[in-house]
């Protein structure tokens, strides 16, 4: 009888040990897929924003032609913004876009009848709301990293080896807005 007693509880331990690391394990899967997601949600408001320069520097141009360079380095920071392959070269070309996007939306001071024209108000409203929402989504994205990392680190010893072939991700830090108020 008691043999039977110790079996039954043995295998109870046991089940209750591979049910633990199964549960650990589905938590890490399901947390590395909420940050994949998060990520893929920053790549769809980058790429609202990547949609709304070729508007903003047509507009522009009516206004600025001779500011040619400036343009031409909007373009190509944008381009080189799409091409850009995983999030460290992403983050490096948003970077150099936001620049120079910063510096084409700062021409506003020396021609006034560019801050005039609706269309150019309604462009820079549409990218200053995407920037806001860039920035939410790199928000999200460093919270859903935080948690994934929170869940891969060892402790308790027992989650280790659901755990240990999982790397740890890089926040992303926010860059500043495009925009000039």
């Amino acid at each position: 009888m008691i043999p039977l007693i110790v079996l039954c509880v043995f295998a109870f331990v046991v089940v209750l040990l591979l049910v633990l690391v199964i549960r650990t394990f589905n938590t890490v899967a399901r947390l590395r897929n909420a940050t994949d997601n998060a990520w893929a949600q920053i790549d769809v408001q980058l790429t609202r924003r990547h949609d709304l320069i070729p508007n903003l520097v047509e507009t522009v141009k009516g206004y600025a032609a001779h500011e040619r360079q400036t343009l031409e380095a909007v373009i190509a920071a944008r381009s080189a913004a799409i091409s850009a392959q995983g999030p460290t070269q992403q983050a490096q070309a948003e970077t150099a876009l936001s620049g120079t996007l910063k510096s084409l939306l700062s021409l506003t001071e020396s021609y006034p009848e560019l801050r005039a024209n609706t269309a150019f108000a309604t462009v820079q409203r549409e990218l200053a709301a995407a920037e806001n929402r860039i920035a939410y989504a790199r928000q999200y994205y460093n919270d859903a990293v935080l948690a994934y990392n929170n869940a891969i680190t060892p402790s308790p010893p027992i989650s280790w080896p659901a755990t240990r072939r999982r790397s740890s991700i890089s926040a992303r830090p926010a860059t500043n807005a495009a925009t000039s108020r």
